[in-house]
């Protein structure tokens, strides 16, 4: 018997933590929002340049290590 009230107190507990995080959450005002954007938008800067480098760095070497056939 308490092994059928554990099993329906987890989903019940599950659901009451969800619902209280839901209200908790509050939408971003103007200046949050820019700031996480200038945040989000310097991230895919620098990871695309490091993708460029990575890349101009790899072709030479690969054509050194395969041979330039």
């Amino acid at each position: 018997m308490d092994q059928v009230k554990e099993l329906t107190d987890v989903p019940q507990e599950f659901v009451r933590d969800g619902v209280q995080f839901i209200n908790r959450c509050t939408k971003p005002d103007k200046r949050e929002f820019i700031k996480i954007s200038q945040a989000v938008g310097i991230g895919f800067l620098i990871m695309g340049v490091i993708g460029y480098v990575v890349k101009l760095v790899h072709i030479p070497v690969n054509n050194i290590l395969v041979g330039g056939s």
